[in-house]
């Protein structure tokens, strides 16, 4: 069971986004279970990688779009911020909501290309999954790049995704309610390391 954030918070939410908000172009800071967390700039391959899915997306649900970069709040009470690599929303659906944090709600799916740095499995694997599980998004949807495999987390319950099959790059790989998204993904083949 993951601890209360305010248990053990670095910081209050508000210093983190003043942090934040003061912080150089070319650092990306998230607070995840209390804690300051660094991501790093993605690489072109990384980019790649999301623009692929963003194509997918739009060809197959054009009311919806792949939101690359999405900052958003997340976990029990929305205490957490994180960068998501992309978020799946219906359009415009961020345009209303204030501030630079966007709430969750309504999100159907996030994205999260690991990077190549000592804290992806940290952070990916295991921070932002339960983040984003607490905040009750449908579909986590991790492209992992240390083992040429997608994982799709669905079913948020109790703060936990119920279901993660894991599918090699080149798989057909259909995912869930409410995305319904067919990817096929050998082209990933050509974005592996």
């Amino acid at each position: 069971m993951t601890p209360s954030t305010a248990e053990h918070a670095q910081m209050t939410v508000e210093e983190f986004e003043h942090l934040e908000k003061h912080a150089p172009e070319s650092v990306k800071l998230e607070f995840i279970r209390g804690k300051l967390k660094v991501k790093p700039m993605p690489d072109q391959r990384h980019r790649a990688i999301v623009m692929w899915l963003l194509t997918q997306c739009m060809q197959q649900r054009p009311e919806l779009l792949l939101y690359p970069e999405q900052d958003l709040k997340v976990e029990t009470y929305r205490n957490g911020r994180a960068y998501a690599d992309a978020a799946l929303a219906p359009v415009d659906h961020f345009v209303t909501q204030a501030g630079m944090w966007a709430d969750s709600s309504g999100v159907l799916m996030v994205v999260e290309v690991t990077s190549f740095d000592a804290d992806t499995h940290l952070r990916d694997r295991v921070e932002k999954r339960d983040g984003y599980a607490a905040a009750g998004i449908p579909v986590y949807l991790l492209v992992d790049r240390d083992k040429d495999a997608l994982v799709v987390f669905s079913e948020p319950m109790n703060g936990a995704y119920r279901h993660c099959p894991s599918y090699p790059f080149g798989s057909t790989v259909r995912l869930p309610d409410p995305v319904n998204i067919t990817l096929e993904t050998e082209k990933l083949k050509d974005y592996a390391n």
